[in-house]
Parts: C-alpha cells; sequence; structure tokens
C-alpha cells in the first residue's frame, strides 16, 4: 500500500484567518465579515425628497390657513394630485413645485431652506449619536441669510 501524501503546510495567509483552535483540527470554519459600526442595515434609512417636500409644502399651506382647493386651482393642479404631493406619492416634476411654490408665494429657495431645516432637525432627533464633519456650505460674505452657524451638543 502506498501511503497518502502528506499534506502541505497552511500558508501564512491561511494560518492567520483560521481561529488557532481550528488551526490544529484542521476543521472547517466559515469566516464571518466583522460587523461594522456604520453599517447600513443599523442605520435608519434617509427620508425620501418627495416626502420632505410633502411635509413643507404642506406646513406652508396649513400656515396660510389655505384649503388644497384654493391652492390646486391657483396652481392648475388637480386636487388628488396636490394632495398626494404633500402625502410623499408623487414624484413632482420641477415644473410642477414650481406651480405649487407659486400658488403659496413661496420662493424656490424657502422651499428648499425648510426641507433642509426639516432634514437636519430629524438628523437631530435621530437616537444614536453621529459625528457630525464640518465641512464648507458656500462662501460666506457676512452680509446675507445664506450664512449657517451649525452647532452640535
Amino acid at each position: 500500500m502506498t501511503e497518502p501524501a502528506p499534506m502541505s503546510e497552511p500558508t501564512r495567509d491561511d494560518a492567520e484567518t483560521r481561529p488557532a483552535a481550528d488551526r490544529a483540527t484542521g476543521d472547517v470554519v466559515p469566516l464571518r465579515r466583522p460587523a461594522r459600526r456604520d453599517d447600513r442595515q443599523q442605520r435608519e434609512p434617509e427620508p425620501l425628497l418627495r416626502d420632505v417636500l410633502g411635509r413643507v409644502i404642506r406646513r406652508a399651506r396649513q400656515q396660510q390657513r389655505r384649503t388644497l382647493a384654493d391652492v390646486a386651482e391657483v396652481a392648475g393642479v388637480s386636487i388628488p394630485y396636490l394632495s398626494e404631493i404633500e402625502r410623499g406619492r408623487k414624484e413632482p416634476s420641477s415644473e410642477m413645485l414650481g406651480a405649487v411654490c407659486r400658488a403659496l408665494d413661496l420662493d424656490l429657495v424657502d422651499l428648499l431652506s425648510n426641507s433642509y431645516i426639516e432634514l437636519i432637525g430629524q438628523r437631530v432627533e435621530a437616537p444614536r449619536p453621529r459625528v457630525l464633519r464640518g465641512r464648507s456650505i458656500g462662501r460666506s460674505t457676512g452680509h446675507g441669510p445664506s450664512d449657517v452657524l451649525a452647532l452640535a451638543a
């Protein structure tokens, strides 16, 4: 009878990645990927832009004490369609957003800045702490509403 061929020694990579107890027995143990702190499965899902825009539009309409019918008529859209925009069910085109903003006497910059404020509010209310890194948003002149001061506690 012939002797079985001797098993080759594990390479250095194999020896380093296998647990010590299993190196001796040669059992195959599946390696698990170490959990990452910022794993996307553990994070809250990012809100959809249509949801945020819809809430801002609804809030603006309600602050003006206007009905869906009134704003829809001025904007030239149907009442159900405007309602779906406000509830985040429809993704409005830029033309549609422009028409609704004009009907509400709301500038596009107001719509976007109020959406930004809402998103920041959601981030601050998040249950787990996040690290916010400073980043330049634009050139500050020191003379206008575009200047932003953000503080984190």
